[in-house]
C-alpha cells in the first residue's frame, strides 16, 4: 500500500517514487463510496 486515506472532492495527484523498486508489472485502485477501479502499470528501468 502506497497510500491509503480519504481526500476531499475534486482532483487529486499522488507521484509514485519507485526509486527502490525493479522493473515489472505493478498494480493501483482507484475507489469511491461507488467505484472501484483496479489498473494495472508497467514499470521499466
Amino acid at each position: 500500500i502506497v497510500e491509503s486515506r480519504q481526500y476531499a472532492a475534486g482532483s487529486h495527484e499522488h507521484i509514485w517514487n519507485a526509486a527502490g523498486k525493479t522493473s515489472g508489472v505493478y498494480f493501483y485502485k482507484l475507489q469511491t463510496d461507488s467505484y472501484t477501479k483496479t489498473k494495472r502499470m508497467l514499470l521499466l528501468k
